[in-house]
């Protein structure tokens, strides 16, 4: 591929990406939009694809940390780690220079998640004798289950669900599939709403109502009034909708309850491998830092539950 410029050695990077790696649009998208970036850096240097090395790349991420944090620069700083090495597999560059760019350390920042108590209070908030508020509750309830991502809530489609068995199949990023278990409570808010969205699809076709064409039965598991799929901009306007009202839940995002589930099971005493393993985390890091989230439930079960955590415990057992 010797002698293709920036424009078509990205492009063919971008398909072999989505062919092998079978990333999700949005993550394409990053990718394309960070490559983009560097496009027009290279441009601006006047340097072909032949030109790149670490100095390059440095001069990159230097003028990306005028405008962007760390994270920012480490993200476009793995898109284009992606791409070098595939010059070096078509013999345009010799090495790969990204290995030796270090950026400086930074802390991760913590999600933020709310309490048992506010979660239960959110779901009741949820109107659940219209179809709409059906559905909201059982997407909470399935998103909070399971530990879903939002992408993964909205494009659920029937065939991933065993609620005999109790089991959820989510295709995560890459689409890896991965089993999750599907609890009680969300067994049943499913049951509930989808009893209700057949009942209507039924009503829609019989009564050859002008929508029936839109509602006819689809494989998406969440649908809109109209019948089509969820998307993630729907379901966070009506999870901020139901939240709006009670301060203590009107910050949240649908990734919120994906948090959630992960702190609470852990505060709960899961393993942190089956937590990894149902939130489909391929490095276990990503993992761990829910575990700093659940210090606090840690010292309150050390100090209420061992005989010797607190001086008056410890006087007494002198006696």
């Amino acid at each position: 591929m010797s002698g293709f410029g920036w424009d078509e050695l990205i492009d063919a990077h971008l398909a072999r990406q989505a062919a092998e790696r079978g990333l999700a649009r949005h993550s394409l998208e990053a990718y394309a939009r960070d490559l983009r970036d560097f496009h027009e850096f290279c441009e601006r240097r006047g340097a072909a694809p032949e030109d790149l090395d670490a100095a390059l790349l440095t001069a990159h991420l230097e003028e990306l940390g005028a405008r962007y944090a760390v994270a920012t620069q480490r993200r476009h700083l793995a898109s284009i780690r992606g791409l070098a090495r595939e010059l070096v597999e078509h013999k345009i560059i010799e090495r790969d220079p990204a290995p030796s760019i270090k950026l400086r350390a930074h802390p991760r920042k913590l999600p933020r998640t709310l309490s048992r108590r506010d979660v239960e209070t959110l779901i009741e908030t949820i109107d659940a004798s219209t179809t709409r508020g059906l559905r909201d509750r059982a997407m909470l309830e399935v998103g909070y289950g399971c530990g879903l991502r939002v992408s993964e809530l909205v494009g659920l489609k029937m065939a991933q669900l065993n609620p005999r068995e109790g089991l959820i199949t989510a295709f995560g990023k890459g689409a890896k599939e991965r089993l999750i278990p599907l609890g009680g409570a969300a067994r049943r808010a499913l049951a509930a709403y989808l009893k209700r969205r057949d009942e209507e699809f039924r009503e829609a076709a019989g009564g050859k109502r002008a929508r029936s064409a839109a509602m006819r039965r689809t494989n998406a598991v969440f649908v809109t009034r109209l019948g089509r799929a969820m998307t993630r901009q729907g379901f966070f306007k009506a999870l901020k909708g139901w939240a709006a009202s009670d301060p203590r839940t009107a910050w949240i995002s649908p990734h919120t309850l994906r948090h959630c589930f992960a702190t609470h099971l852990l505060e709960g005493g899961a393993d942190l491998r089956a937590v990894q393993e149902m939130l489909g985390h391929s490095d276990i890091s990503t993992t761990q830092i829910y575990t700093h989230l659940t210090r606090s439930h840690l010292r309150k079960a050390h100090r209420n539950f061992h005989p010797r955590a607190t001086r008056a415990q410890a006087e007494k057992g002198t006696d």
